[in-house]
């Protein structure tokens, strides 16, 4: 292992490191079914005769396993071969997508059987996020790093924009059977090419309760870590409730429907995409006083819907927003990889990948209950004004500036 990291050291690129290259491979090939996946499960859930309500509990038992398993994910990236994780959680994704893919197409499917195996995949994304994270510093030198997760991202990002188009001509041709069944081959692809990776496992000797104490305590003790991460929750719910929940509802009310709303989520993936570009060429100083600014540009699609600005203004606002998000992406993952040892990079990854996921229902909730009492432009406008004031209140924090390139 220190080989590889020792070759990177001396390299231009890391895409010059075997190790990197398997293991961006790996990233790519899942991230295509996985584009693919969402809108497959939708058709799979309303084919069978289920409506909203179905489609909710399919997406929850999907979430919740997430939320549950991502910290114990973490303890175990500290402690096990974080490659060897992630060969068996994407070999569990390919089971439970392949039963899924299987259900559909025998016309078996059920709304519990679907949720079942969306529970199982929920596992093995909580098993996945913590130990990808400290793969990449363990196969790449801390001053490749933000470019080695820039050029992860690029790939993906593109998918991202790909993806949604072949899923859905995938479904409209041959069922989303079809889709599903890609989407568990790419992870049974994915898990094949990580086996060849055989990265070493920590030397540890504690108990897991102890290294999660240990965990926990280490996160109180980053003041810069837990404060991103609190503000993170609070962006994330505010983004997802203002972007997700009320723009389709924002679109049909102000602009051509589901036309518009189709131009501005492909307009919010090239920015995705054009940030990943900006990261390949700008390397700031700053990393985490960086990563907070740029994601505040979350805050502009929710404002020019709320503003009922005209569409050619929203599309530039979510260009905007995914080139300041995916900049925010790679500077904090760098950040973290730089400034927080090997052994612990499981733990405190998990640690800021539950804020954010329990963003996800929190901001769905607080939004619905809103709903009720405001109208839609004005709750767009209150999510905007939440992510302008908490990324202000994080720039408060002296550490923010003190977690620098290293």
């Amino acid at each position: 292992m220190e080989s590889a990291v020792e070759a990177s050291a001396t390299r231009p690129t890391p895409l010059r490191v075997p190790a990197f290259r398997r293991f961006a491979l790996a990233t790519l090939v899942s991230a295509t079914g996985s584009a693919m996946a969402p809108l497959a499960l939708a058709y799979a859930v309303i084919g069978q005769g289920g409506g909203a309500e179905s489609l909710g509990v399919v997406l929850a038992t999907n979430s919740v396993p997430t939320i549950v398993f991502t910290v114990v994910g973490g303890v175990l990236a500290d402690r096990l071969s974080r490659s060897r994780i992630l060969f068996l959680s994407n070999l569990l994704a390919a089971a439970g997508q392949g039963v899924l893919a299987a259900l559909v197409a025998t016309g078996h499917a059920t709304t519990t059987s679907i949720a079942g195996c969306g529970f199982v995949s929920g596992i093995a994304t909580a098993f996945t996020a913590p130990a990808a994270t400290g793969v990449v510093a363990q196969i790449v030198a801390a001053e490749h790093l933000q470019r080695a997760n820039a050029l992860l991202r690029l790939p993906s990002n593109a998918v991202k924009v790909l993806g949604p188009v072949a899923g859905g001509l995938i479904v409209a041709v041959g069922g989303p059977a079809w889709a599903l069944s890609w989407d568990a081959l790419s992870f049974l692809v994915a898990a094949l090419l990580l086996l060849g990776l055989r990265l070493s496992a920590p030397v540890t000797t504690s108990s897991a309760l102890a290294d999660l104490r240990a965990g926990w305590s280490g996160f109180r003790s980053r003041t810069w870590l837990w404060t991103y991460t609190a503000a993170g929750t609070v962006v994330v719910a505010a983004w997802l409730a203002g972007f997700q929940l009320l723009g389709p509802l924002a679109a049909a009310e102000s602009y051509a429907g589901a036309r518009s709303w189709g131009l501005v989520q492909g307009a919010f993936a090239f920015g995705l995409l054009a940030g990943t570009l900006v990261c390949l060429r700008w390397k700031p100083y700053r990393l985490l006083a960086v990563a907070v600014i740029t994601g505040a540009g979350l805050c502009l699609p929710p404002t020019a819907l709320g503003l009922g600005l005209a569409l050619s203004w929203v599309l530039l606002a979510a260009v905007l927003a995914g080139i300041g998000l995916d900049v925010a992406i790679v500077s904090w993952n760098t950040a973290l990889q730089q400034h927080v040892p090997q052994e612990e990079l499981g733990r405190m990854s998990s640690f800021n990948g539950v804020g954010e996921r329990i963003a996800i229902p929190l901001g769905y909730l607080v939004t619905a209950l809103a709903a009720h009492a405001w109208a839609e432009r004005t709750v767009l406008l209150v999510c905007a004004g939440a992510i302008v004031a908490t990324t202000a209140l994080n720039l408060c924090e002296r550490d923010v500036y003190r977690v620098n390139r290293a």
